[in-house]
């Protein structure tokens, strides 16, 4: 393991970061305050609790993946989009390094700045909310399973895009609409039963649930299934990576 390479590359990106704290960091915890006014106060105060939980601290599980899964995905696509885009990364390429230190240095830059948000979104939270944590292991389980899994399927996304436009394509259309379908600021119970089977069929329903269990107890699915689908998710973003390094996909020219 070339321990030197990874770390060069984990502190480029995050090298990068510290110049753009105002874009990475300061604007996903701002747009999450506002978030809180509008849902914990406005909506809060007609929604009393949910599953006996208040309906402000409710909603902080569901707002710090919004907020992970968006920030996750765009940081890591656009580490290896970047490269791609300037030409650099035939640099990295041709350097002695392997495809697996070449993903450990951007995918964990990615998820560190994943993690570096999510916890200063949960320190926001409370200045707004009382919270609790029932399970910290669990939470912090799924919070970086959640981290490293989605910096991984950004990295997909980074290497698959070609151009701008697709870059933004699979976040803003898929991923952001299934967030806030998957239960992110209610339960799925309080739908109608039809809309309640077409829900479970939203894989981020799974993490968002699991995630709030670990908050509160309370769940629309099993913790257990909840945790499979996370690992399963990682595993195949693994693979998927794996087969695009050793057949050079979008990495040749």
């Amino acid at each position: 393991m070339n321990t030197e390479a990874v770390k060069a590359i984990y502190r480029a990106e995050m090298r990068r970061t510290r110049n753009t704290l105002l874009q990475s960091i300061a604007t996903p915890v701002i747009s999450t305050a506002l978030y809180f006014v509008v849902f914990g106060s406005a909506i809060g105060s007609r929604i009393q609790s949910v599953n006996d939980v208040p309906y402000g601290a409710f909603i902080v599980p569901g707002l710090m993946m919004l907020s992970i899964l968006t920030q996750s995905i765009s940081n890591a696509s656009f580490g290896i989009f970047f490269p791609k885009f300037t030409g650099t990364i035939y640099e990295v390429m041709s350097a002695p390094i392997s495809f697996l230190e070449i993903l450990l240095g951007y995918v964990g830059a990615a998820a560190t700045k994943s993690m570096i948000l999510g916890v200063l979104i949960l320190i926001t939270a409370t200045f707004f909310v009382d919270l609790r944590i029932a399970h910290p292991f669990w939470m912090l389980s799924f919070f970086l399973l959640t981290c490293i899994s989605f910096s991984l399927f950004g990295f997909i996304i980074g290497l698959w895009a070609d151009n701008f436009e697709k870059l933004q394509l699979i976040p803003s259309l898929v991923i952001t609409p299934l967030v806030f379908l998957g239960g992110s600021f209610y339960s799925i119970d309080m739908l109608p039963e039809f809309w309640q089977k077409v829900s479970l069929f939203n894989p981020v329903l799974y993490l968002i649930s699991g995630f709030r269990w670990s908050f509160f107890e309370v769940s629309d699915v099993s913790m257990g299934f909840s945790l499979a689908m996370i690992l399963l998710f990682l595993l195949t973003c693994i693979v998927v990576v794996g087969v695009m390094f050793r057949t050079g996909y979008k990495l040749k020219p």
